[in-house]
């Protein structure tokens, strides 16, 4: 007995397994954390890895990574303030301007830019480090403390106004989508439950992914608010191949299990082949340094697999259970025929290779060299914690710390190291043993909370203000200059850290990640393609066309002026190509089906009026789940790869219905030359 007829045989307890792995999946995946923290996804030997490690080793107090800024308010309140922040249980550390100047002594006789980097107009502006994992209650706290006018920039409100939105927006966005990807399969079966059917099946693998996910712990923001989007969006396919088989055969025997039997065996090579192109694209994101990058990869990976035991094993099952409600609830095609769109495809053969060909060199150019950002970007201005971060930069600007760690006891050396710094451009203030109290004062002889401050068993620690941004050229420029002077006279003892430095190292990680992922994405897919089609020139031919839609997609923030975030331009750049090959996939499989008995012309039409409206579908799906995530989502992260991932489906669907016909067409002579018993009939 073949395994196809086993699933049938024992439907009754396919279905309960699979509904005792939901429920105890659908439990399970509210104990898995979540980690908005983007320094844990750092390789090892990153600086901020290392020096992170070192500080919360030998120091009490942590990095200043948030800004709290006090209205209206006088010094002597300022002080009182600043004690009350202390007082919250979680913030580690608060610098005021006390920290750096004398204020026993007047004011106007003190360095005024160092004043005014901590009080001006009557606003004080605190730098604050809070507890990893509690940011939410924390900033509440704060924010209970410094009323409406107060404001909070930095990590830590970045990460608390994620966290808050991350549940509702992916709820948001659940309720949106269903409803348009329900609409969307409705028009496209002719039953009306057939939709439930394709979304239980892939829901349930959905929801066991979740769960299984307590097995690695915890997952990153970003595979949470995307991996089950898009898990949903790129196998739903796999579910309609086979019940649009199981259709086919119901005409054709009266008996339902013979049926099904038939449309599994038939479809088992299509679902695969679907699979194992997603499957090897996302394997790729795998082997990124950057492990927001791998989680997310190992995510989509056990997802792909799950959709397609859930596909193969539970759908079969369930269909076969209710297939009596898909007839009683039988409609008309609300589709039009796509007849006809194939000869109007084909006369535009010469201009679609025109236009792509001219396109591509300008947008593989064009997608080099797009502007990144690589945090978390700016948080919009309708949050309170945007409007905040613009409040406080109109008081004060810019302020970012970099915290410099140097081996402790060569006093003269430490000196000469913070005039240094201090004379650096950007620098606005620096704190530290050697400039804040008299290094002739021995550490011993002072409070231990002041000497803790600047020294641990082994360092002194060195905190440099900055009045640039988190990142972008200049900032990335200091992080450089600081490590260099640092380096002259630590060599590689001295280590910084601080968010500047986080999101340099995740530059220079996901620089050369990019090349390793996009190499790897390409290659796997077209090993895949290769053995499919026994072909060397249909994975070319394919691959081009998918591949400059991913470069089209990527180049359009280079002409708009807009900057890209990192994590969205690397993950889409695979999962683009990964998600969207399918089409062409199922383009070209039924192309080189008619080419053995028509002309490549007739081949090409009759395919295009055959499949132009499968893919429409797929794309339709895919692209819904992009604009939607990009509309729900807050965090810049998650919205940039909803709109990449939208539009790079729509851009996907228009290479595979104008680009990929004509080159077919051109390179007909050389597909039947290069493909092993391709068998193509004759051209008279």
């Amino acid at each position: 007995m073949n395994i196809a007829s086993r699933i049938i045989k024992h439907k009754k307890a396919v279905l309960v397994v699979f509904a005792l792995v939901t429920i105890i999946s659908t439990v399970a995946q509210f104990f898995v954390s979540v980690n908005y923290n983007m320094v844990d996804y750092l390789p090892d030997d990153a600086q901020s890895t290392k020096a992170m490690e070192i500080m919360e080793k030998e120091f009490t107090g942590s990095v200043p990574d948030t800004r709290v800024m006090i209205s209206d308010v006088t010094i002597q309140e300022a002080i009182t303030n600043k004690e009350k922040l202390e007082a919250i249980d979680g913030v580690a550390e608060v610098i005021w301007l006390d920290d750096v100047v004398d204020l026993k002594t007047p004011l106007e006789i003190a360095d005024q830019e160092m004043v005014e980097s901590y009080y001006k107009d009557g606003n004080a502006l605190f730098s604050i480090s809070v507890r990893s994992g509690d940011e939410v209650a924390i900033t509440d706290a704060v924010y209970e403390l410094i009323g409406e006018n107060g404001a909070i920039a930095g990590e830590a409100i970045n990460t608390a106004t994620s966290q808050k939105m991350a549940g509702n927006e992916s709820m948001y966005a659940a309720m949106l989508l269903v409803p348009i990807i329900i609409f969307i399969l409705i028009i496209s079966t002719t039953s009306w439950v057939e939709p439930i059917f394709f979304l239980t099946a892939i829901g349930v693998s959905v929801l066991i992914n979740l769960g299984t996910n307590i097995f690695i712990g915890e997952v990153s923001f970003v595979t949470q608010s995307v991996a089950p989007i898009l898990q949903l969006a790129v196998s739903l396919d796999y579910a309609v191949f086979l019940l649009h088989s199981f259709s086919d055969y119901r005409k054709k025997t009266n008996n339902p299990e013979e049926a099904m039997e038939l449309a599994m065996k038939k479809s088992f090579p299509a679902i695969t082949a679907s699979a194992a192109t997603t499957f090897f694209g996302f394997i790729a994101l795998t082997f990124m340094e950057f492990e927001i990058g791998s989680d997310l990869g190992l995510n989509l990976v056990k997802g792909i697999v799950l959709s397609f035991i859930s596909v193969m094993v539970f759908l079969p099952a369930l269909t076969l259970f209710f297939y009596k409600w898909m007839d009683k609830t039988q409609h008309k095609s609300f589709i039009p025929s796509f007849e006809g769109i194939g000869n109007f495809v084909v006369k535009l053969r010469v201009p679609s290779l025109l236009i792509v060909l001219a396109l591509l060199v300008p947008a593989f150019l064009a997608q080099s060299n797009t502007s990144f950002t690589y945090g978390f970007g700016e948080l919009p201005d309708h949050t309170r914690a945007g409007a905040d971060y613009n409040k406080i930069n109109e008081s004060f600007g810019e302020i970012t710390p970099i915290v410099l760690l140097v081996p402790k006891g060569e006093v003269a050396k430490e000196e000469e190291l913070v005039e240094e710094l201090e004379s650096m451009d950007y620098v606005t203030s620096v704190v530290s043993y050697v400039n804040m109290v008299d290094p002739v004062i021995p550490p011993e002889y002072l409070d231990e909370e002041v000497r803790n401050e600047f020294y641990s068993e082994n360092y002194s620690r060195i905190v440099i203000n900055t009045n640039q941004a988190t990142e972008g050229d200049i900032p990335f420029a200091i992080v450089e200059n600081v490590d260099k002077a640092a380096s002259a006279y630590y060599g590689d003892s001295a280590l910084s850290l601080g968010e500047s430095v986080t999101l340099y190292d995740i530059k220079n990680t996901v620089t050369k990640d990019n090349i390793l992922v996009n190499v790897l994405t390409v290659v796997t897919i077209a090993i895949v393609l290769l053995i499919g089609f026994r072909s060397i020139s249909i994975p070319v031919v394919l691959l081009l066309a998918i591949q400059s839609s991913v470069w089209i997609n990527l180049s359009i923030p280079y002409f708009s002026e807009t900057s890209l975030v990192f994590v969205g331009y690397l993950i889409i750049s695979t999962v683009q190509l990964a998600a969207t090959v399918d089409y062409g996939i199922l383009f070209t499989e039924a192309y080189t089906h008619h080419r053995k008995e028509m002309s490549a012309r007739k081949a090409i039409v009759k395919t295009l009026d055959e499949k132009t409206f499968s893919i429409s579908i797929s794309a339709a799906i895919l692209s819904s789940v992009g604009f939607i995530l990009w509309i729900t989502s807050s965090n810049p992260i998650v919205g940039s790869i909803g709109l990449l991932l939208g539009r790079g489906a729509l851009l996907a669907f228009i290479m595979v219905l104008f680009f990929l016909p004509a080159m077919l067409l051109v390179c007909d002579k050389f597909i039947k030359k290069t493909t092993y018993k391709s068998n193509f009939k004759e051209e008279k």
